[in-house]
């Protein structure tokens, strides 16, 4: 054998073992990432339990589930409800869930889903409150509401009403119950877990709903396609009975 043939022989070894190394060293394919904002002191749809860094509700739980459905690893980022649709628009997340109404307002703005949770606006008075008695009745009086939510627009619609606008929903609580507002505007399913969980000996809702509301996840105006995926993954999982399953879990009874 030729020395020239034995040097074209270890010169191919050598090229052959430098391609495997290299490909045993090629990265893993990034995981789609699913970057999602909401408000999360929205209980029981949003908000972060006592001692734990995670965040629980029924919105979290389906968002990851919808993640989950369309091959995505969510995460989520806490930011003011305010901020949401702005955030959709500057790219600083994906999608947004957290218990939004879709309104005519918000749809000139933002893509919604189709909607996921039936909802309305009631009233959260004191238990020892005897002069009101539903909504008609807070003309004049000092009124509570989460800034930018349905609930603010309702309220500030009330004649010769004092509204006063919070970044949370549990601060507008908290001022009912030192006695600073009269009255709370808010979400049915966020006053009755409110009720049911922490106010419940200092609080009580009046009057029935005063709206029939529907919550959507929004996305940014140019990403359609994302819309359209949300929808498809909500289609499958309200077939796959996923989607009851975490409709019980959080509110007790099966979805209407």
């Amino acid at each position: 054998m030729s020395k020239k043939l034995i040097s074209l022989m270890i010169v191919g070894v050598l090229i052959l073992s430098f391609g495997l190394v290299g490909c045993g060293n090629q990265a893993a394919p990034t995981a789609k990432v699913l970057k999602v904002g909401s408000d999360a002191a929205f209980a029981p749809f949003e908000f972060q339990e006592e001692g734990s860094k995670e965040y629980a509700g029924f919105d979290m739980d389906l968002i990851r589930a919808i993640g989950k459905q369309m091959g995505y690893e969510v995460q989520i980022q806490n930011m003011g409800f305010d901020g949401l649709i702005p955030g959709l628009d500057a790219g600083t997340v994906d999608v947004t869930i957290s218990a939004m109404t879709i309104t005519e307002e918000r749809s000139k703005k933002i893509n919604f889903s189709k909607p996921y949770y039936k909802s309305g606006l009631t009233t959260v008075v004191k238990n020892d409150n005897t002069t009101i008695k539903n909504f008609a009745d807070l003309e004049g009086k000092k009124i509570a509401v989460q800034i930018g939510t349905t609930g603010a627009d309702e309220a500030k619609k009330v004649k010769n009403a004092q509204v006063r606008e919070f970044n949370t929903a549990p601060e507008a609580f908290l001022e009912l119950k030192a006695g600073g507002v009269d009255a709370v505007v808010n979400d049915k399913p966020v006053n009755d877990y409110y009720i049911a969980k922490a106010g419940g000996k200092d609080a009580k809702e009046v009057g029935q709903p005063l709206t029939a509301e529907e919550y959507g996840i929004g996305t940014a105006k140019k990403n359609k396609e994302l819309t359209e995926k949300i929808d498809k993954a909500l289609d499958e999982l309200k077939k796959n009975g996923e989607y009851e399953k975490i409709y019980v879990k959080w509110f007790g009874k099966k979805p209407q």
